[in-house]
């Protein structure tokens, strides 16, 4: 496992982790990112563990070999990316619930996140997730 972080330098701060594609990764996931959230004093730090943990999990189960985390803040927002060796798709619009293949994390990432994009490239493909840091407390989506 490799870890690279870029100090904040401004408003932006960096974390990058390579994941080898074995069972235990999507915990070391959440452990990391809870760590360098924590210190960063995110205001959604358990958010954002969450659909990091859905998306390396969903790199894990549906891909063959390792992945890479990236946590990129900045200006009031956070982007989560998990960026796989698989070409393959995940179908974004499934409707809400799941089924034999999976679909829950997705629905939790939609839930959760501002945004949720994929970015295809040649050998894989990054799955984008946009959480802003200080949600409205007006936020239809978040509990009261």
């Amino acid at each position: 496992m490799t870890i690279t972080t870029s100090p904040s330098t401004s408003s932006a701060a960096c974390l990058v982790v390579a994941l080898p594609g074995r069972l235990r990764s999507p915990a070391a996931a959440r452990r990391i990112a809870a760590g360098w959230l924590e210190a960063a004093e995110c205001a959604r730090t358990a958010d954002a563990v969450l659909i990091v943990s859905e998306l390396v999990t969903n790199a894990i189960r549906h891909t063959r070999g390792p992945c890479l985390l990236t946590l990129a803040e900045h200006a009031g927002s956070l982007d989560i990316a998990v960026t796989d060796r698989s070409e393959e798709m995940p179908d974004l619009h499934r409707p809400a619930g799941g089924d034999h293949r999976g679909g829950f994390g997705l629905e939790i990432v939609h839930h959760l996140g501002d945004s949720v994009r994929v970015a295809p490239r040649i050998g894989g493909k990054t799955v984008h997730v946009a959480l802003r840091l200080h949600a409205p407390a007006h936020d239809r989506r978040r509990p009261p």
